[in-house]
């Protein structure tokens, strides 16, 4: 189950990206900080053994992990990325996430 919390942040604002969105209880939050044409940077955060399946997107896709780990699979490798890590999701190649336990993410999409 999906939830989507209220979107947006005000400029100048200082805040705690790990207080920005708050654990659903069999689910994957997410809210939305900025969207645009030119992109847009989202925070989620999945409870034990919530997924997003495999997909592609046009777009590159680079994630930080702001909570717990995050199991990330490209193209079918897979590779843990733990609290303030980045791993970059290329466009285009078939891509999932896993969560083992609760773990929070911010994804920063950028369009060409």
């Amino acid at each position: 189950m999906a939830t989507r919390k209220k979107t947006g942040i005000q400029a100048g604002e200082v805040f705690d990206l790990k207080k920005l969105v708050d654990y659903g209880e069999d689910s994957v939050v997410s809210r939305i900080l900025i969207k645009d044409k030119a992109g847009s940077v989202t925070l989620f955060a999945f409870d034990t053994d919530q997924e997003l399946s495999e997909h592609t997107s046009p777009y590159n896709a680079f994630i930080q992990v702001i909570d717990g780990v995050g199991e990330f699979i490209i193209d079918g490798k897979s590779s843990q990325v733990t609290e303030g890590q980045v791993i970059l999701l290329p466009a285009n190649i078939p891509h999932a996430v896993n969560a083992a336990s609760p773990f929070k993410m911010m994804l920063v999409m950028i369009r060409k």
